[in-house]
């Protein structure tokens, strides 16, 4: 099993930073890609952010592209978001996802491994 903790999150006016950290630890090795989703009161989970594990393959919500950007260090078996100019649009619980694919998908399903998600919100 492989277990995700995610960090970083809390309370921010508009137009202000984050960045959220994601640990994994267990059976790592059966880590290749990671991602973030986030949802919203009301809303479906929806897909943030994801990287492959060499970092080659990096895909992004297009709504989203040059405000979050998305990281990982192998070594620590940590996944990060950096997210910039953050509007009240994207107060969520932001989850941390992790499969043994590798493709950086966008999609739920392609993620076996969840974590318990941090929340974000973002005042005006």
């Amino acid at each position: 099993q492989v277990q995700l903790v995610e960090s970083g999150g809390g309370l921010v006016q508009a137009g202000g930073s984050l960045r959220l950290a994601c640990a994994a630890s267990g059976r790592t090795f059966s880590v290749n890609h990671m991602g973030w989703f986030r949802q919203a009161p009301g809303k479906e989970r929806e897909f943030v952010a994801a990287i492959s594990w060499s970092g080659g393959t990096i895909n992004y919500a297009d709504s989203l592209k040059g405000r979050f950007t998305i990281s990982r260090d192998n070594a620590k078996n940590t996944v990060y978001l950096q997210m910039n100019s953050l509007k009240p649009e994207d107060t969520a619980v932001y989850y941390c996802a992790a499969d043994s694919r590798d493709s950086a998908s966008y999609h739920t399903y392609e993620y076996h491994y969840w974590g318990q998600g941090t929340q974000v919100t973002v005042s005006s």
